[in-house]
């Protein structure tokens, strides 16, 4: 009954520190024996060694203050325990021995701990109600998958002592808040801050000052709206210690156009819910992915229970090559100085398969002019004796991937590292429905570079595409014309080692190498970056794959994808600083495409889990 009278003992000072005591979770019970030391009652608990249950060494409130209660040893009414400890934790640790002592001190010394009691507010109306358990073995704390002690709040009953789900609390605060999480969704989709259109500065500004509300809102100490050489950023921090490790949190506010409008079933900037997806423009990229970062942190800030530092950097420039962000990292290192990088503006395999992306391919983009006459022409009188722009466009284009999928622009594949037979029986391990996915984009069969699986070609092999392509008549009806010039917008995804200005700087040659003398071509580079991979050892991304596994019931596969975030590179680059991609988007999600959508479940499960990495987290030192 010791726990429930506790419950009951006068509010002091030292009531308060008991409540942070942690103990072993398989201890069915602690004894009170009923003494006292410096006037203050002795706790005691067991352990299993040598044949023999010994009762677990109880410590003080301060290192003055330690001593052993072996004389307590066979109490009757005290269960064993093999290899568990109790002892308080507070900014100083006692222990029993000096050995122990200054081994224990020594080991959270390297890891900076501190040790604080979560859930403020909770523990402020129940002082007692609320306790840590965790485990030690001999001298080392007992680590759980993450390579991190941990440690579980546990609430106290009339009969003992129950676990208290983390997870639970989590899932409450979220159910609790979520029309307000979702009407704050909607003010940031409402504003059109469309990067690539110049038209929408003021929405771009509108959306960035937005950010900024929010962030304060939900507990940074600062939060400010910074100038770049184009579009504003948004840098937000909360300092809980200048020791304590700092994660740079980063995401986008800028969205792609809507285009084509006629495509959309409701308003692309007015969020509609219909059967558990939020459907509208940037509701997946990247304002719906950055807002569970967002509400994650004000969790974890009204708990009482962040540990660590955080900053966030959200630009408005991502959807057209954050051209403003990368001399911004150069010129505030120290302000973004953080110890990991975390992002979430990828997707997952599916809501049943969750992954953890390691890998993204880079990126090189140009837009193609071709003059042929110097105006249009009437394609009776002119046509068979002048070329046309527009096919000879398409049959530049055409002779840019051969019949076997492979970019024949000279030298693309002198950095391309070819896959490893390891890499290809990963690979080849993902669950992968052919059927389902020609299903989904409504296509009869596929086509790729030969010798390659779908999954290796659209994630660990570059690849050519022509994202848009016009000239001449194109409005109602007919017009006989020849036109005068025709344009195309084409990019190449790249895989790591493959340098963006170098492949970019080939295309350029070899189009000048091709082009027919009847035509005047000009190509304009517009943006790029390079890959990034992730390593699967760094703490950061155990914390995410713990994290993914505990919400999502599965170990998160780790998956290279196509995408590109060209500044992750830069990140790397410039900072010094690794990015863990913890997202928690679809491919039906429709990002860059009409009916854009984000699932609410998802939505609910990405705070879940953000949380838990922020409680998994500690850096190497």
């Amino acid at each position: 009954n010791f726990l429930h009278t506790w419950t009951k003992c006068e509010d002091t000072a030292y009531t308060r520190e008991v409540s942070r005591l942690i103990f072993s979770g398989g201890i069915h019970r602690l004894f009170s024996p009923g003494c006292k030391f410096d006037d203050m009652p002795v706790l005691i608990g067991t352990k299993q060694g040598e044949g023999k249950s010994t009762l677990v060494r109880w410590l003080a409130l301060s290192d003055d203050y330690f001593s052993e209660v072996n004389e307590f040893e066979g109490q009757r009414g005290i269960e064993s325990l093999e290899g568990a400890w109790i002892c308080e934790v507070s900014e100083l640790l006692a222990m029993t021995k000096t050995k122990e002592q200054e081994a224990v001190k020594s080991f959270l010394t390297r890891l900076n701990d501190r040790y604080r009691m979560p859930f403020d507010k909770r523990v402020t109306d129940h002082p007692r109600q609320c306790l840590f358990i965790g485990t030690t073995n001999k001298e080392q704390f007992l680590t759980d998958k993450t390579g991190n002690r941990r440690f579980y709040p546990v609430k106290v009953n009339q009969s003992g002592y129950d676990l208290f789900e983390h997870d639970a609390e989590i899932k409450e605060y979220i159910r609790t808040h979520e029309d307000r999480f979702i009407e704050e969704w909607g003010s940031l989709i409402r504003i059109p801050s469309i990067s690539a259109k110049p038209e929408h500065k003021g929405d771009i500004e509108a959306c960035a000052l937005r950010w900024k509300e929010l962030l304060l809102e939900a507990g940074v100490d600062k939060a400010e709206v910074m100038p770049s050489k184009g579009n504003p950023l948004v840098y937000a921090e909360k300092m809980v210690d200048e020791k304590a490790p700092t994660i740079l949190i980063y995401g986008h506010y800028d969205v792609m156009p809507a285009e084509p409008l006629e495509l959309w079933h409701s308003s692309p900037f007015e969020p509609t819910i219909r059967e558990g997806l939020l459907y509208a423009r940037g509701a997946d990229d990247d304002k719906g992915q950055a807002l569970i970062h967002v509400k994650a942190f004000e969790y974890l800030v009204r708990e009482g229970l962040l540990r660590h530092n955080v900053k966030f950097i959200f630009e408005g420039e991502e959807e057209i090559g954050s051209p403003s962000l990368t001399p911004f990292l150069t010129e505030h290192k120290d302000l973004l100085s953080a110890d990991i990088i975390l992002v979430s503006d990828t997707s997952m395999l599916d809501a049943d398969l969750p992954s953890l992306t390691t890998g993204l391919r880079g990126l090189a983009y140009w837009e193609l002019e071709v003059t042929g006459p110097n105006r249009d022409l009437h394609s009776g009188h002119f046509g068979g004796a002048v070329a046309n722009p527009i096919n000879e466009l398409c049959n530049l284009l055409s002779r840019m991937v051969d019949e076997k999928g492979r970019i024949t622009i000279p030298g693309f594949y002198d950095d391309v590292e070819e896959l490893s037979a390891e890499e290809r029986t990963m690979l080849a391990g993902i669950p992968f429905d052919e059927e389902k996915y020609k299903a989904a984009i409504d296509v009869d069969a596929l086509k790729g570079e030969e010798g390659y699986s779908t999954l290796e070609r659209n994630s660990c092999r570059p690849s050519f595409d022509v994202c848009g392509i016009w000239g001449g008549y194109t409005g109602e009806g007919s017009k006989t014309v020849l036109p005068s010039k025709a344009y195309a917008k084409v990019s190449c995804r790249l895989v790591p080692h493959q340098k963006h200005d170098v492949i970019s700087q080939k295309f350029i040659d070899y189009v000048a190498q091709i082009a027919p003398p009847y035509i005047r071509v000009k190509v304009t580079p517009l943006h790029g970056g390079e890959g990034y991979v992730c390593p699967i050892t760094i703490p950061a991304y155990k914390a995410a794959e713990a994290a993914i596994e505990d919400v999502f019931g599965k170990k998160p596969l780790a998956v290279r994808r196509g995408g590109s975030i060209p500044i992750i590179s830069n990140f790397e680059r410039i900072l010094e600083i690794k990015t863990v991609l913890m997202g928690f988007g679809l491919e039906q999600n429709a990002i860059h495409s009409p009916n854009e959508c984000f699932s609410l479940d998802m939505f609910r499960k990405g705070i879940e889990a953000v949380t838990l990495f922020h409680q998994y987290y500690t850096p190497q030192k």
